[in-house]
């Protein structure tokens, strides 16, 4: 069975964007573009003539040919995420189901227990008293099942792609770990098992009330009435006994707002503010492969109290 038309273009995309990762593909040779400064250089150039980047092992040309694989015009940040949470829930089933459980509706909402804190999820005792610190970054790739994966990822495809377009990529991936870390910091302080990217969900809709609170007009004001209504109702839900985790949104929230008010809320505008944030970003995604192999390391690790 063929693919849709839409899945084609997407998987030439990618297939193009390989080859040109690993130095492949017979296109016609053209000028280039500075990655960290956007000027125009000649075809043979190796380093900009503008701001001196090499335009081969510098952080902004990695990020280029890194970006390009998720598709560079096409929030790239964020569809990674996307297949992030979708392949460690996929990850997730597949472990739940090896230890015997995962049957019937359980897929729906209910695979926790000792699998999900073995593939890393948040736990105050393990990361205070255990120094699992990296359970502050994989809990955010981990969902209890299909609906609360559902409502997250319909939230990261909401406001991602707007504020991955207006901060850049590189400074978007930052702001994301850092609020849903320190989400799950807070959370982890009070003693609480938690799973999920409603953290980080949280921290971007703090950067997005942040940034109305910088910005007039009233599609501004419309906007931040529509946010803060959406967040009363989520914490309402919270308290009401849903199992949501009030601490890691609240935390998340308030990070996500403080870190809105600091960085400018536009994208890179010259070298140096490029080199800084595509330095905040690979520090990031360093962060997340660097959990993740850790939670590999320390998955067969006893259960609390064995």
């Amino acid at each position: 069975m063929p693919l849709p038309y839409q899945w084609q273009v997407h998987v030439e995309k990618w297939k193009s964007a390989m080859r040109r990762f690993f130095g492949g593909g017979d296109q016609q040779p053209r000028p280039k573009i500075c990655p960290a400064c956007g000027a125009l250089v000649g075809i043979s150039a190796t380093r900009c003539h503008e701001c001196g980047a090499n335009l081969r092992f510098s952080l902004a040309a990695l990020s280029k040919q890194v970006s390009g694989i998720f598709g560079e015009h096409e929030a790239p940040v964020t569809s990674a995420l996307l297949m992030a949470n979708l392949l460690m829930f996929g990850v997730s089933w597949m472990a739940v189901a090896a230890a015997g459980g995962g049957g019937g509706l359980s897929i729906l909402w209910g695979m926790g227990g000792g699998t999900t804190y073995r593939l890393g999820a948040s736990f105050g005792p393990a990361i205070f008293y255990g120094h699992e610190w990296w359970r502050l970054v994989t809990a955010m790739f981990l969902h209890g099942g299909l609906i609360h994966l559902g409502f997250n990822m319909m939230a990261l495809m909401q406001f991602g792609p707007a504020l991955e377009e207006l901060y850049g990529s590189a400074r978007y991936l930052f702001l994301y770990v850092v609020t849903g870390a320190f989400g799950f910091l807070v959370s982890a302080w009070f003693g609480n098992l938690s799973i999920g990217a409603s953290g980080a969900l949280l921290g971007l809709v703090g950067v997005m009330l942040a940034i109305t609170s910088k910005r007039g007009g009233a599609y501004m004001r419309e906007l931040k009435s529509r946010l803060i209504t959406s967040v009363v109702i989520l914490f309402v839900l919270g308290f009401s006994g849903m199992g949501m985790d009030n601490y890691a949104h609240g935390a998340g929230l308030v990070s996500g707002f403080v870190l809105g008010k600091l960085f400018a809320d536009r994208q890179p505008m010259n070298a140096a503010e490029r080199r800084t944030a595509y330095a905040l970003g690979w520090l990031a995604g360093i962060v997340i492969v660097a959990s993740l192999a850790l939670m590999i390391l320390h998955y067969r690790d006893p259960l609390p109290g064995q």
